[in-house]
């Protein structure tokens, strides 16, 4: 596993939680930007749900064994995994080896894909929540970051409803900063002005 290169003495201003080899170049390559590509949507949802319990940090260091075991994060691909192929991907320490985890994925793959079905993509459908336009907030410190908020509450319930496991409104609220749909830069980090085109 190849540990990401960390910005360092670059002068430009992040978010707190953004330190280190790992975080720093996920905070400026990925969170925040809009997600619009269902793989990436699957990809998030499955390594969110790994999270419950965790750290980020302990998820990122585990994103390649996640996405060797799981097709490249392929929902049809892994709607499809069988009984005998979970028991095998429960020994396998590229992830987090718990077996709620696991299965869950699998079924939630049956899920997305039945979201896909009726509503054309898994995207067109998280997007429309927010009316196809991210929720931009303009945050001076990360004291003031929430881990729910009414939104993410009514997609965990939605999501929930329709067979996912794994998504509370915690969940939910980590996919939302993660794919664009919710921007929580704050607005003394790099990252607001590019991804909002707003001034700090």
């Amino acid at each position: 596993m190849t540990t990401p290169e960390v910005p360092e003495g670059d002068g430009q201003p992040r978010c707190g939680w953004a330190t280190g080899p790992w975080l720093a170049p996920y905070h400026d390559e990925e969170w925040g930007v809009a997600v619009h590509d269902d793989r990436r949507h699957f990809e998030f949802l499955v390594l969110e749900g790994a999270q419950a319990g965790l750290s980020w940090l302990t998820i990122l260091k585990r994103r390649d064994g996640y996405r060797r075991i799981f097709a490249d994060f392929d929902a049809t691909a892994v709607a499809r995994f069988s009984t005998k192929r979970i028991e095998k991907i429960l020994l396998d320490p590229g992830i987090i080896r718990n077996r709620a985890k696991v299965t869950s994925t699998v079924s939630n793959a049956a899920a997305f894909l039945a979201v896909q079905e009726e509503h054309g993509s898994f995207d067109a459908y998280l997007w429309d929540f927010v009316d196809g336009t991210p929720v931009v907030n303009r945050r001076g410190s990360d004291d003031r970051l929430p881990a729910t908020t009414p939104l993410s509450e009514a997609i965990s319930a939605d999501l929930r409803r329709r067979g996912f496991r794994f998504v509370g409104p915690t969940v939910c609220y980590s996919h939302l900063q993660a794919a664009g749909l919710v921007i929580d830069h704050l607005t003394t980090c790099f990252r607001f002005p590019e991804l909002t085109g707003e001034r700090p």
